[in-house]
């Protein structure tokens, strides 16, 4: 990472109150990994460094806002991410908040051995990678309402992921989606979505993208009690035909 690079990482950080300064190396370190990986597969379509710092490191980190993350009175300790692409936001938020035990979680099987890989360079031995769907997931007791947190960046829509990540929760837990633009009509349907699963959308913030402006929003939904067995319907299905 450049000198410039660095700069914009901790004024980035420094707008989400996050003082990045003792995680330079690491993240210089998963910036030559992600273009490393991505000069072998499609991980990403920002490779310029100034769109990885701000719309992958930044962006990702935009779910610690408000102290949903690691700054409660009892921080969360076993965090999925649902749908994790390239590592985000699993990789940042593990640099971050090395408490964390965190599952990335997505459908291709290249990327989560990828995510597994970079884990393992930046030394992020918390970090685990598993390849599968949320519908199957959501419906092995392995998985089911084990999770203190699942986080979501820019997956689907809010019926969507409330029927995904709800059953993962354990009661009380938290799902913390990221969004960019979000409208009241979408909100309306996570609320009636999570009503039905057992859970509350609760929080929706809207906000810029630290220096870009670019609007983003993050929404959280809390599990109040255990969800209906019937969900999540068979793999395929929430998206195709959301509940609301």
């Amino acid at each position: 990472m450049t000198p410039e690079g660095e700069a914009l990482l901790l004024q980035g950080g420094l707008e989400l109150g996050l003082d990045l300064t003792p995680h330079l190396p690491a993240f210089g370190e998963l910036q030559a990994a992600l273009l490393e990986g991505n000069a072998q597969m499609n991980l990403t379509a920002l490779t310029a460094e100034r769109d990885i710092i701000l719309k992958h490191f930044i962006d990702s980190l935009t779910c610690c806002l408000d102290g949903w993350l690691g700054e409660t009175a009892q921080p969360p300790t076993r965090l999925l991410d649902l749908g994790s692409g390239a590592g985000f936001p699993a990789l940042p938020l593990a640099i971050v908040y090395p408490q964390l035990q965190i599952l990335a979680m997505d459908a291709t099987r290249k990327k989560t051995e990828y995510i597994a890989r970079t884990a393992a360079r930046l030394r992020l031995a918390q970090v685990q990678a598993l390849a599968g769907r949320a519908e199957s997931l959501g419906r092995d007791p392995a998985h089911r309402e084990q999770y203190q947190r699942v986080v979501t960046r820019a997956v689907a829509t809010l019926p969507v992921l409330a029927e995904l990540a709800l059953p993962l929760l354990e009661i009380g837990g938290l799902l913390i989606a990221q969004k960019g633009h979000l409208t009241l009509e979408e909100q309306e349907a996570g609320r009636r979505a999570a009503a039905e699963l057992g859970g509350e959308l609760f929080h929706v913030k809207h906000f810029g993208l630290p220096i870009t402006g670019d609007p983003r929003s993050l929404v959280v939904m809390r599990k109040l009690e255990a969800t209906p067995a019937k969900y999540p319907r068979r793999e395929g299905v929430p998206g195709k035909h959301p509940l609301f």
